[in-house]
C-alpha cells in the first residue's frame, strides 16, 4: 500500500510540471495513507523530471521520517497540519502558478464569476490573512497551514479544496494525490478566467446562488448526472 502511495505522489508531482503549474522547483504533491498514519511528500528542491517513487519520503502526522534518504519538502509542516486538520483529504498540492498566485498576492479571493468556476468550487476560493511577524519568525511553514485552517472555519474542505495564502500562493487538496492536482489545474483555470473577466469588466459580480448551485450540484452533489456511474 505505502509503495503504491509512493507511486502515487511521485506522478502527482509530476503531473504538476506536465500541466504547467511548476516554475524550477516551486511546488510540491503529498499523499496520505490513513491507516498507517503515514504521509508521503516529495523531497526538497528535487526535480520532477528525476523524480522516482524510491525519492518520496515517508513521515507520520508529527513530522518523524519513517523512510527516506533525502530532505523532505520545506512546506511538510503546512502538508502535515491541514491532514491533521482536515481528515477526509487524502492529497495535497502547493504551487506558485502564475494566475493564482497573482490573487494570493494580491490578497484577494477568487469570486465565482461563472459556471466553470462553480463547477469545481462552492463559491469564492478564499484567502488568507496576512501572517503576522512573530508567525513568520516563528515556525513559518506550520503556521502557513494553520492560517489555512483558520481561514476554513466554516466550510467544508471537499466542497473548497483551495485557498490561497496571502502574499504566497495556493494550496489545494483532495480524495487522494491525483485529486489535489486536478484542482490545483482547475483553480488555475479559474484563476486566470477571472483576471480575464475583469480586464473586461472590472465590476463583474459573482454569478446568482441558483446558478453556483446548479453547477456545483450536478457534479458534486447526492443527484450528480454529469460523466459516467462509478467514474
Amino acid at each position: 500500500m505505502l509503495e503504491e502511495l509512493k507511486d502515487q505522489v511521485c506522478r502527482a508531482n509530476r503531473d504538476l510540471e506536465r500541466h504547467g503549474l511548476i516554475t524550477l522547483t516551486w511546488g510540491n504533491a503529498s499523499g496520505i495513507d490513513r491507516a498507517a498514519g503515514l504521509v508521503a511528500i516529495k523531497p526538497s528542491g528535487v526535480g520532477y523530471a528525476s523524480l522516482a517513487p524510491a525519492d518520496i519520503i515517508l513521515l507520520d502526522l508529527d513530522g518523524k521520517v519513517a523512510e527516506g534518504r533525502l530532505r523532505p519538502s520545506s512546506d511538510t509542516p503546512t502538508h502535515l497540519a491541514l491532514y491533521r486538520a482536515f481528515a477526509a483529504i487524502g492529497g495535497i498540492t502547493h504551487t506558485h502558478s502564475p494566475c493564482a498566485t497573482a490573487f494570493a498576492q494580491a490578497a484577494r479571493a477568487i469570486p465565482c464569476l461563472g459556471t466553470t468556476h462553480a463547477d469545481h468550487f462552492y463559491g469564492e476560493v478564499p484567502v488568507t490573512r496576512w501572517l503576522t511577524p512573530q508567525e513568520t519568525a516563528g515556525d513559518y511553514e506550520l503556521e502557513t497551514g494553520l492560517v489555512i485552517v483558520e481561514r476554513m472555519r466554516g466550510l467544508d474542505p471537499m466542497r473548497m479544496p483551495a485557498a490561497l495564502v496571502a502574499g504566497h500562493g495556493p494550496f489545494t487538496w483532495g480524495r487522494d494525490p491525483l485529486a489535489a492536482v486536478h484542482n490545483a489545474v482547475a483553480l488555475e483555470a479559474v484563476a486566470r478566467m477571472a483576471r480575464d473577466t475583469f480586464a473586461l469588466n472590472h465590476s463583474a459580480t459573482p454569478i446568482p446562488d441558483h446558478l453556483l448551485d446548479k453547477h456545483f450540484q450536478r457534479k458534486h452533489g447526492p443527484g450528480a448526472y454529469y460523466g459516467q456511474a462509478g467514474k
